[in-house]
């Protein structure tokens, strides 16, 4: 099974960057479509980013595009979320997901793998 592990979060003032990590611990990586999830606290975790396996097509959710990017290097079995233009709602714990199948990949149910989250707060 696929172990995945997110890094790269801290605290932020509103407006400025930060790149999100996930590294997986399978070499057949490259074979797995790769979302970013995140949860606020009380809230329900919510669909942010996500790249499909079969043709690397990414999606995001309406509250993010323009602003983050998910990429991924095969090489180092590792996903990407570069978020810029932060702002104080996109304080959340976030999560990298894995699935073994190009569908449903904004769906969080439809996921087979996750990581422990990383904490992420924008300041006003």
């Amino acid at each position: 099974q696929v172990q995945l592990v997110e890094s790269g979060g801290g605290l932020v003032q509103a407006g400025g960057s930060l790149r999100l990590s996930c590294a997986a611990s399978r070499r057949t990586f490259s074979r797995y479509s790769m979302g970013w999830f995140r949860q606020a606290p009380g809230k329900e975790r919510e669909f942010v980013a996500a790249m499909r396996w079969s043709d690397s097509n990414t999606y995001y959710a309406d509250s993010v595009k323009g602003r983050f990017t998910i990429s991924r290097d095969n090489a180092k079995n590792t996903v990407y979320l570069q978020m810029n233009s932060l702002k104080p709602e996109d304080t959340a714990v976030y999560y990298c997901a894995a699935k073994s199948d190009p569908w449903r990949i904004a769906t969080m149910t439809a996921y087979d793998y996750w990581g422990q989250g990383t904490q992420v707060t924008v300041s006003s």
